[in-house]
């Protein structure tokens, strides 16, 4: 049995919850999310409370229960508050600029590395910091991991693109190392 499962979700005040054939409507200050939802579970919702209860005891049912839970909690916050990642841009040279919706980087190559803003996902830049935001938390978790793929942290220099409050372990160098 999901421990999470068993306790009704409290929807905040100013989002709008729909359910229709399987699938979750949310609707806030924020925007708008949708999610198709497997038949295992039900979905139920009284007085700002969305209950989920397994339909059937199958395997399957109760390893979702409490993922599909999870789910939902991230629309309805996502709708009323939205989410945002911090990366933060290190080397010398390195650049990031807001172009439009996208976002153009200087990170050592030949060419400025042109990255897309996907849909509903919005790029703030100060300085080497940048700021993604959303009201999908899938969305800004992808987007982010997809921009960090461009240049991941060195473990000597610690150059690269890293999360915010993340620690790159630093190795030591040749110089270091050598001393026999």
């Amino acid at each position: 049995m999901s421990r999470l499962g068993k306790k009704p979700i409290v929807v905040p005040p100013g989002v709008e919850v729909k359910i229709q054939d399987g699938s979750v409507f949310v609707k806030g200050p924020k925007g708008e999310l949708s999610k198709e939802f497997r038949r295992e579970i039900s979905m139920e919702l009284r007085d700002n409370l969305f209950q989920l209860s397994l339909r059937s005891q199958s395997k399957l049912a109760r390893k979702l229960w409490g993922t599909y839970v999870s789910l939902v909690k991230n629309m309805l916050i996502g709708a009323s508050e939205g989410y945002a990642k911090k990366l933060i841009l290190e080397g010398i040279g390195y650049r990031a600029q807001a172009e439009g919706k996208d976002l153009v980087l200087n990170l050592g190559f030949s060419h400025p590395v042109k990255f897309p803003a996907p849909d509903g996902i919005s790029f703030k830049v100060e300085k080497n910091l940048i700021t993604i935001s959303g009201i999908d938390k899938e969305k800004v978790g992808q987007t982010a991991a997809k921009l960090r793929s461009l240049k991941k942290p060195d473990p000597y220099k610690g150059k690269g693109f890293r999360y915010e409050g993340e620690i790159i372990k630093r190795k030591a160098g040749k110089k270091a190392t050598s001393s026999a």
